[in-house]
């Protein structure tokens, strides 16, 4: 496939454990891309990037310093830029709940100007990173995330008549990234702590490996419409099994939910499932007619060769119907957050 082959991409947020796992991919499958371009704030974690993939090897790589929160900046960096994948974001649902205009200005209205360089430098793709906590959500970081999502929903009845399509992935839990359990349990074990900290014995989430992301990002790249919100088909688990998966001998306490935190996790409420389509390995959200112009519902389930979901669906981590297993959750640790893992 040539889909990126040629084209110029850039990357907010692109240090981040996605961005590094996008890039990787790019250089893998797409040999012939022109420019991959990192746009973040982090100087010493481009500094690290580069020590990977230095510029005498790799020279289509290029780094950017700023901001989402910097149109004019941002507006720099997107010249003769084929395709954005928007994965800047302030995540952490606490921080947020402690900072809240801080994380509208980089989650809403760096959003935007995402949406506005875009529209003007001549984008042609945009596909944006978003989260499960924006279904139905009940803390700051959710609510800027479900905004974010309309306002690129709605980008695509501002394009007029450019050539563009924006679109947005929705997926849980990362195994490995940043402020995973993982981690965190793997931690308290070599440490050797003598609970491991449960916040509840009933909670499940969505779980997702970067590969798995990337892929449904390429998905979204090389099939959307513009307008579509695609949700990945993927396994839950339940956090108590993540513990004894990593820990089997230590005892676990459970000492509560968190502010902000969620039993379990959405991804399609019953409500959004009036619009939802089954295209396989994915669902996708379609937009509701104000938002499509001459498109309709039959147009999205055609191209996407899909079929509407039963009424009354919904998309959740404890009515999922793929679980994890203590054994799998070893595996996939081995396989995608330490190859050294044991017992």
């Amino acid at each position: 496939m040539n889909m990126l082959n040629g084209k110029v991409v850039l990357i907010t947020g692109g240090t981040g454990s996605f961005g590094k796992k996008f890039v990787e991919v790019i250089l893998r499958d797409y040999p012939e891309v022109k420019k991959i371009i990192i746009y973040s704030r982090g100087e010493l974690k481009q500094y690290e990037m580069k020590q990977r993939w230095p510029d005498h090897i790799y020279p289509q790589m290029r780094y950017f310093i700023g901001d989402v929160r910097d149109r004019e900046r941002l507006m720099q960096a997107c010249e003769g830029v084929d395709v954005i994948i928007h994965a800047a974001a302030m995540k952490q649902v606490d921080t947020a709940e402690y900072n809240p205009d801080e994380c509208i200005k980089t989650n809403v209205n760096g959003a935007q100007n995402v949406i506005a360089a875009a529209l003007a430098c001549g984008v042609k793709d945009v596909v944006a990173l978003s989260t499960d906590k924006a279904c139905a959500p009940i803390n700051l970081y959710g609510a800027t995330k479900l905004t974010s999502d309309k306002l690129f929903v709605a980008a695509n009845n501002m394009k007029g008549s450019r050539d563009i399509r924006f679109s947005v992935v929705r997926y849980g839990n990362v195994m490995g990234s940043r402020g995973s359990v993982m981690p965190f349990f793997i931690k308290k074990r070599d440490e050797g702590a003598k609970e491991i900290p449960i916040t509840d014995m009933r909670m499940t989430r969505f779980n997702i490996s970067l590969e798995a992301g990337v892929d449904l990002v390429m998905f979204a790249l090389g099939h959307h419409l513009g307008g579509e919100i695609f949700v990945p088909k993927i396994p839950s688990y339940h956090i108590r099994d993540v513990a004894t998966a990593i820990a089997p001998n230590i005892p676990q306490i459970e000492v509560g939910i968190r502010p902000g935190e969620k039993l379990h996790e959405e991804m399609i409420t019953v409500t959004d499932s009036i619009n939802t389509i089954d295209l396989g390995k994915y669902y996708a959200i379609i937009p509701s007619m104000s938002f499509t112009g001459k498109r309709s519902k039959d147009d999205y389930i055609q191209h996407h060769h899909a079929v509407p979901v039963p009424e009354g669906f919904h998309y959740s981590s404890e009515s999922n119907d793929q679980w994890e297993t203590v054994e799998s959750l070893r595996e996939n640790i081995r396989k995608y957050v330490d190859p050294n893992f044991h017992i």
